[in-house]
């Protein structure tokens, strides 16, 4: 990788979302109270571009993703400029309005549930990334299962998020693919053939049981053994160099040249929790910061906690996350578990 490259392009999902917290999750049929609601920007190209803004301004990052002409779509595009994200692969169409969530956080779990319109999001397509003119270093692309151009096979490609990786390593980028919540089968369909293509992947508890065919969530709770034997599953499936996985608890790293690591969760106070939405992308971020920076992959997974923790702070995605060593410097306030 040229040592002259530097910063990161994140690709894929930019949606508005509708924050709002919810005295409890209801049952069908049933009712809860809105008690807090916030709009912001959502989605993994979004999220990650603005988090890692955040961890540093001077950090190159530009992004690629489609929005419609409404006043979503601008208030999307604005977001991005107030940050400082390069924006001219940021499409802007006539042809659908921009993508929402209505993301609700129970106040009780501070669990988060999303319900989505995909709107203009899924007019992208592998034609719309030209990584000829870029110099980052890192592509974070994402969500499989939102984009059904993306989603469907393109060319030879099982799928356009093939062509992609694709192209994005051809060009000299390093490559990481954020998932969603998706059904167990699509999940597996769309990203299994992704991962010989990617040099990252940092995913759930959920998510590395899934793609690496074992239980790793056993009633509600994360078997840490399972995951770490998961992850090495998925190491050996692609061509990952790193393999991460975060939940509550604690975070898991495996890499090719045999590290292996398990880090406790920071111990932020529970009064200070507001929702969990957005957490995964901060740790996303923290954590391709530290892997941009070269820093050991110890000191990425605790900068991948400590922005995870700062961002508990909110029910958006991105507005409590703070400088890399704010976020230090808080989880050192907090401690560890």
């Amino acid at each position: 990788m040229s040592e002259h490259r530097r910063g990161i392009v994140t690709g894929g999902t930019w949606c508005v979302d509708y924050n709002r917290v919810v005295t409890h999750w209801p049952e069908e049929d049933g009712m809860a109270e809105i008690v807090g609601e916030e709009r912001h920007g959502g989605g993994s190209a979004c999220n990650l571009a603005i988090d890692i803004k955040r961890l540093d301004p001077d950090m190159p990052v530009d992004t690629i993703g489609v929005v419609g002409s409404d006043e979503a779509g601008r208030y999307l595009v604005s977001l991005a400029e107030e940050f400082g994200i390069g924006t001219d692969q940021l499409t802007v169409t006539d042809a659908m309005g921009t993508q929402f969530c209505d993301a609700y956080v129970s106040r009780i779990t501070h669990r988060r549930t999303h319900v989505y319109s995909v709107g203009a999001a899924g007019l992208l397509t592998p034609e719309q990334f030209d990584f000829s003119a870029t110099r980052a270093r890192y592509l974070h692309l994402g969500l499989p299962g939102v984009h059904r151009q993306l989603d469907a096979p393109h060319g030879s490609d099982e799928s356009g998020w093939v062509t992609v990786l694709k192209m994005a390593r051809a060009a000299g980028l390093k490559t990481n693919l954020e998932l969603a919540s998706i059904e167990k089968e699509l999940l597996l369909k769309l990203t299994l053939p992704c991962l010989p293509h990617l040099d990252f992947i940092i995913v759930n508890d959920h998510e590395i049981g899934a793609l690496a065919g074992m239980a790793t969530v056993q009633h509600g709770v994360t078997d840490i053994d399972a995951c770490q034997q998961a992850a090495l599953r998925v190491l050996e499936k692609g061509a990952m160099s790193v393999v991460v996985v975060h939940c509550p608890a604690v975070a898991i790293a495996v890499s090719r040249d045999g590290q292996r690591l398990i880090k406790p969760s920071v111990a932020i106070p529970p009064e200070l929790v507001v929702g969990a939405n957005g957490a995964g992308d901060a740790f996303a971020a923290g954590m391709l910061y530290g892997l941009h920076e070269a820093w050991a992959l110890e000191d990425s997974v605790r900068l991948a906690h400590a922005a995870a923790a700062a961002s508990l702070r909110s029910i958006s995605t991105t507005v409590t996350v703070e400088s890399w060593r704010k976020c230090l410097d808080l989880a050192q306030t907090w401690g560890w578990r």
